[in-house]
């Protein structure tokens, strides 16, 4: 492929790309719901502080915690936060800002569901304001979060 070829495929590329940005942005609406449940295990919390470094003993040390006022060991906060990026993955969702709000701690083996508000759109921005909230399997608020970002495919 020479030089020109090589601008004409990148240029064409970014053409589609803003309209792709264009069309994804035009198709979520204020009101619109995203919902995704999950059970959190002991692999989950292994796996997220290996990669994190996030050695808290709340986390990791049963003995520890266990004379807390948690008794057993609980998930840290920002993999029960992450349950936003499965759901904007699924919307090619890029964040520019996240707010999180810890409400109740949520243990290992708790099922908790998140579900996805849009909120608002701001066409001259072309960013998307949405609200997220994480409920236990018992009905509790665990967590409430404010973002905005974009969407490049929906």
């Amino acid at each position: 492929m020479d030089q020109s070829e090589a601008t004409i495929s990148t240029s064409r590329t970014t053409q589609e790309f803003k309209q792709q940005l264009v069309e994804a942005f035009q198709k979520l609406q204020p009101g619109q719901v995203f919902t995704w449940r999950r059970t959190f295990t002991d692999g989950d919390v292994t796996q997220f502080c290996g990669v994190t470094g996030d050695h808290n003993p709340y986390h990791i040390d049963d003995l520890f915690v266990r004379d807390t006022w948690y008794g057993r060991r609980i998930i840290p906060g920002l993999l029960t936060g992450s349950m936003i990026t499965h759901i904007g993955g699924r919307l090619g969702f890029i964040a520019m800002e996240m707010n999180f709000k810890y409400l109740a701690p949520v243990y290992v083996g708790d099922t908790v569901t998140c579900t996805v508000t849009i909120n608002e759109k701001d066409e001259k921005r072309r960013l998307i304001k949405a609200r997220a909230t994480m409920v236990n399997q018992d009905g509790v608020e665990v967590l409430d979060s404010r973002f905005e970002g974009f969407p490049s495919l929906i």
